[in-house]
């Protein structure tokens, strides 16, 4: 595949992953301009390396706080919307065909985090509102609480056969199409 095509496929893919409203009201302005350069800049091969969850999650790990210390001042450190606009960035990869095709992606599928937000925790919440702690917000979220959110998603994507990055498409606009019928 054209390496050029990929790498200008790859930067729509990073514009339109981070809309308006994906993190607004993180802490200072030009948050959205700094995560939509830094997913441009990924290295996408680096996927086709990753080998088991354990490598997965340490790349994510690694890209969540490098986008959080590239966030300006009043949003530096801002854990939840990294990692939120890293998950829906490679989801949206995952998505797109040529990318998905080039770096791999469908094989990583089951690893994937679905991206957290306050349409997906209310979700997931409303469904196990005894075993979850209440949502703390995108600026206030942490790696203990997403991973207590991450492992309920995972629960409800396998009573519908899907991975858990698969379960936003349910959860997307409050739960229109909600997994309780």
């Amino acid at each position: 595949m054209n390496q050029e095509f990929l790498k200008v496929l790859q930067m729509r893919t990073g514009q339109l992953a981070i809309g308006r409203s994906t993190l607004r009201n993180q802490g200072a302005s030009g948050v959205i301009e700094v995560a939509r350069s830094y997913l441009q800049e990924i290295d996408l091969s680096e996927l086709r390396s990753i080998n088991n969850s354990k490598q997965y999650l340490q790349f994510l790990e690694d890209k969540t706080a490098g986008l959080s210390h590239s966030f300006p001042e009043g949003a530096k450190g801002n854990w939840g919307a990294a990692r939120k606009a890293l998950n829906i960035f490679i989801r949206d990869c995952l998505y797109n065909a040529y990318l998905n095709k080039e770096y791999s992606i469908e094989r990583l599928r089951g690893w994937l985090e679905i991206p957290l937000d306050g349409d997906v925790a209310r979700n997931l919440y409303a469904l196990h509102k005894p075993s979850l702690p209440r949502w703390p917000r995108i600026k206030r979220l942490t790696p203990e609480i997403s991973s207590l959110y991450q492992q309920k998603a995972i629960k409800e994507a396998q009573r519908f056969g899907i991975a858990r990055v698969d379960l936003d498409i349910y959860y997307w606009r409050d739960g229109q199409y909600t997994t309780n019928k």
